[in-house]
């Protein structure tokens, strides 16, 4: 099926912020690993896979419109030097996110593309589930303060 080219453009577009995304969490996911918050790089490492399964779910519907998944771009990955700026980066992400899923949604009504907005919708609500965990965690943070926060995600 031939899909609208804007459409198939702003899907590219998403992808593009998944796949980004996917990296940064990789990254956040394996600094803790390393700093030894399995707890926290495991969480982060979910969340990669999340993003990993939005971009799945792009190519997958860029191809059903007959498009060409570009999986070559990339947006700029914040990587942070510690975990609340990991955290103050990754919840940057995710707002930005939540605002392009929200603009493709409108664009795919506009062009009468309802499967692919369902699509989008889905992702949409993955997108603010994740957001609401890293404010989540930001709250915790604040609350406990960093070191006691950091002993609960030991081993």
């Amino acid at each position: 099926m031939k899909g609208d080219a804007k459409v198939i453009s702003t899907l590219n577009s998403l992808l593009s912020d998944e796949l980004t995304a996917v990296n940064q969490y990789m990254v956040h996911s394996e600094m803790c690993e390393n700093w030894g918050y399995a707890k926290l790089g495991a969480v982060l490492q979910k969340r990669a896979i999340d993003e990993m399964k939005h971009a799945e779910k792009l190519i997958g519907r860029i191809l059903f419109l007959e498009g060409i998944p570009v999986v070559s771009n990339y947006g700029k990955m914040t990587i942070g030097a510690d975990v609340p700026k990991m955290y103050a980066s990754d919840h940057i992400l995710e707002a930005n996110a939540i605002k392009s899923y929200n603009t493709g949604i409108a664009l795919c009504g506009n062009a009468k593309d309802y499967a692919t907005r369902e699509i989008l919708e889905a992702i949409l609500n993955d997108e603010d589930r994740h957001i609401d965990e890293i404010e989540e965690v930001q709250d915790e943070i604040k609350q406990m303060g960093i070191q006691v926060f950091l002993s609960t995600q030991l081993k």
